[in-house]
């Protein structure tokens, strides 16, 4: 049973809507810069790739005025899941269908209220409004309120390619017969605590991320959410179709809590079972949206799977430099700017990457036929997810 992509939804430190992330892509434009919403002793030495919205602006845009306790994490995630599910053009019947799942990813998720939940749990006062939204699902439970889904929803976090994986379990979950659509994607709001962490690592940067550069300093961090319909072919016939999920691949190489091997064994693993199951070869790859943080150990070791599995290295960039490290919305982010390359016919150039480490990613715009892309999300813990996706045949 095929899969396609029907709908997306998308907001980023490069646009608030899929149209204005692509025209920063078309203008080269990075969102990377000093943040203005984010609390944190370090936005004045950090840079960081921030959505351009207030939260008393996110709230006014989703008309959740009436709602308590909205995090940053659900709000990016109800802006990009109501573009995708208009864009699909699903009604309410469709949206609140059993045969309609929500999977979502977070590793943020109410940590954007440290304060509040250091407060809550040591019971000092009374409960803050956040209370509920520590938990991992919590945006999930107030899509699903919100759009009176129905169908199977579930929560799911495996660091940075946690949004690549709720895609593919979405994907499985059409091809197995459980469901005829599902709503897949991730939500990640800026935090101090995650700053503070990623800080402790020393692998932050005080100028825009360089991927693949030799002179790489460490990665910026962003935040965003992605959203995509996944429709069965059975029910999106005379639909809209951006591209269709053909391969998926997820490994874990157990090396160290916070580094791919030397060896690259997750990544490599990861691209091979996405061609396997996709049945195409290396070759037909006309594309990669790297993983490409900007820190020198995934880099080099991307590069190092790259010549593990491919003969001849495919086109590729790292749209981080763009966006940010969006960590759980890394996946689903990067997933649709890659269609949109596909369907624009055109490669977008990695940013900042002056003397290349080895092979170099994309320079500059150019024209190319993109019929098959790669999607690489590569986690915290090992954990390691391709995607490929393909062009659907105009008719």
């Amino acid at each position: 049973m095929k899969v396609f992509v029907t709908g997306m939804g998308l907001i980023s430190a490069i646009g608030n809507n899929v149209a204005e992330n692509l025209r920063s892509l078309k203008n080269t434009k990075t969102g990377i810069a000093k943040a203005e919403f984010l609390q944190s002793n370090y936005t004045s030495s950090i840079l960081f790739g921030e959505v351009k919205k207030s939260n008393a602006e996110l709230i006014k845009l989703t008309d959740s005025t009436s709602e308590s306790g909205l995090t940053r994490t659900t709000l990016l995630s109800y802006v990009a899941v109501l573009e995708s599910v208009a864009d699909a053009k699903l009604n309410s019947n469709e949206i609140q269908s059993f045969e309609t799942g929500f999977i979502s990813s977070s590793t943020v998720e109410g940590m954007t209220h440290a304060d509040e939940l250091y407060s809550d749990t040591n019971l000092t006062g009374e409960p803050s409004e956040f209370v509920h939204s520590f938990g991992s699902g919590e945006h999930v439970h107030r899509v699903a309120k919100k759009l009176g889904i129905k169908g199977i929803t579930s929560s799911i976090n495996t660091a940075c390619s946690s949004s690549a994986n709720a895609i593919m379990f979405g994907a499985r979950l059409i091809k197995s017969g459980r469901l005829n659509r599902v709503i897949v994607g991730g939500s990640d709001a800026l935090a101090k605590f995650t700053v503070n962490g990623f800080n402790s690592l020393m692998i932050l940067t005080d100028e825009p991320c360089r991927p693949f550069d030799i002179d790489r300093k460490g990665l910026n961090l962003g935040e965003g959410a992605g959203y995509l319909v996944l429709e069965a072919e059975s029910v999106c016939k005379g639909k809209k179709k951006y591209a269709e999920i053909t391969g998926y691949g997820n490994a874990n190489d157990a090396h160290h809590p916070s580094a791919t091997s030397p060896e690259a064994n997750g990544p490599k693993l990861a691209m091979q079972r996405a061609l396997k199951i996709a049945k195409i070869n290396p070759s037909e790859i006309d594309y990669i949206n790297a993983h490409g943080t900007g820190t020198v150990n995934n880099d080099e070791t991307e590069l190092f799977a790259f010549s593990s599995v491919f003969e001849k290295t495919p086109p590729f960039n790292s749209t981080k430099s763009y966006t940010g490290h969006t960590l759980a919305a890394s996946g689903a982010i990067e997933s649709i700017l890659s269609i949109l390359s596909m369907n624009e016919s055109e490669l977008y150039p990695s940013l900042n990457c002056e003397t290349p480490i080895g092979v170099a990613p994309i320079s500059k715009i150019e024209k190319a036929t993109i019929k098959t892309i790669m999607s690489n999300s590569f986690g915290f813990g090992g954990n390691c997810t391709s995607l490929v996706l393909k062009a659907v045949e105009k008719v």
